[in-house]
């Protein structure tokens, strides 16, 4: 029986993991996965050797604080290749957890395809090298991403962006309104502040005084919140309490939330390009610690920040950054779109671009398949 190790760090790592697990079951039935990722993963019947959540932290000082239980993890994942031999090892983005682990494997004779390249095209390109050498084959699922690692002579192939896949709403608008318990006649903002605890507490509380000042502009707009899967529904409750404005909040259904939505305020990240792809208008935050942020910048080349701008190649949409993601700035963002229906329109026709670009679906099954395909050949 051929078994894999496959290594997601992050909650959408965890998602394109679990889905690409689906595809490899469907196409080789006896496979046996073991893994690192989270609760999706462990649904699509991956055997976890560790969650996620304990090395997915971000940011230079947040490394520093975790790095013992980072530490642990990777012990136990070298000790896990050297005594069980899996076949191959996938790994899914999370460059600096992933290439040191990557390199453990190689080391053993134990093959690496990554699948979902690091974003070397923003910064440290010179892992382009780095991964080239480490790997028997990339994935890659940005269109551009090609040229840039086919310099090298490694094999790579794009094979669509998983999220295509994906993201998507059974309803209609008015459908989704009344499925989520909104009004049909007010337009609707979705706050989007994020997955993780610390981008909730850095960027919520000015969501939330944005929100409030859209509401002083525009009586009627209402407001909607869907708390992702890794957030305590309390504790985002408690920042809803404080600023007493009216939002509905559920658990989830960020898809049908996004269809029920006229545009959002949306946390730098995979939540962007979601949002992008369901084609909806809106201003992209983001706050990080002034040492990670200071880092950051020295380091990143991409004149935008946000991934469907950057898939795009302009700034569709507005994107505000660190002293900039102030409340007023971003209620300031949304009254243009909002009064004016041209530049909506024009935004949602870039955003429906947009997801043409990253291919019409099916990046799971094409990258099962290529992963079955080396499996198969080193054999």
């Amino acid at each position: 029986m051929k078994k894999i190790l496959i290594i997601a760090g992050e909650a959408s790592g965890d998602l394109h993991g679990a889905n690409l697990v689906k595809a490899l079951h469907e196409q080789s039935p006896d496979l046996k996965v073991y893994g690192v990722g989270s609760r999706r993963m462990r649904e699509a019947g991956v055997t976890m050797l560790a969650d996620a959540s304990e090395i997915a932290v971000v940011g230079a000082t947040e490394v520093l604080t975790h790095i013992g239980a980072i530490y642990s993890v990777y012990a136990k994942l070298k000790r896990f290749l050297r005594e069980e031999r899996p076949d191959l090892l996938v790994l899914i983005d999370f460059p600096d957890f992933n290439i040191l682990t990557g390199k453990a494997a190689k080391k053993l004779g134990i093959p690496v395809l990554y699948y979902i390249s690091p974003q070397v095209w923003a910064w440290r390109k010179g892992r382009v090298k780095t991964i080239a050498k480490l790997v028997e084959a990339i994935l890659v699922v940005f269109p551009f991403e090609v040229e840039l690692y086919r310099a090298t002579g490694v094999d790579v192939r794009f094979v669509g962006h998983p999220l295509a896949d994906v993201v998507d709403s059974p309803f209609t608008r008015d459908e989704a309104r009344r499925q989520l318990g909104l009004r049909q006649d007010r337009r609707t903002i979705a706050l989007l502040p994020g997955s993780r605890r610390k981008e909730v507490m850095h960027l919520f509380p000015d969501m939330l005084r944005a929100a409030k000042i859209l509401r002083g502009r525009y009586p009627d707009l209402q407001f909607i919140l869907p708390v992702a899967p890794t957030l305590d529904r309390k504790f985002v409750e408690g920042f809803i309490e404080k600023s007493g404005v009216p939002l509905t909040i559920v658990d989830g259904r960020v898809y049908d939330v996004l269809r029920a939505s006229d545009a959002a305020m949306v946390t730098s990240g995979t939540a962007t390009l979601e949002t992008g792809l369901m084609a909806v208008p809106m201003v992209i935050v983001y706050r990080a610690s002034r040492l990670t942020y200071w880092i950051g910048r020295m380091l990143i080349r991409v004149r935008n920040f946000g991934l469907v701008n950057i898939v795009a190649g302009r700034a569709v949409v507005p994107e505000l950054l660190q002293n900039d993601a102030t409340p007023e700035r971003i209620a300031g963002e949304l009254v243009t779109i909002l009064a004016d229906p041209e530049k909506h329109r024009r935004i949602t026709e870039e955003l429906v671009r947009v997801r043409k670009i990253l291919g019409e679906g099916g990046a799971s099954r094409r990258a099962a398949a290529a992963v079955i395909e080396l499996l198969e050949k080193r054999a």
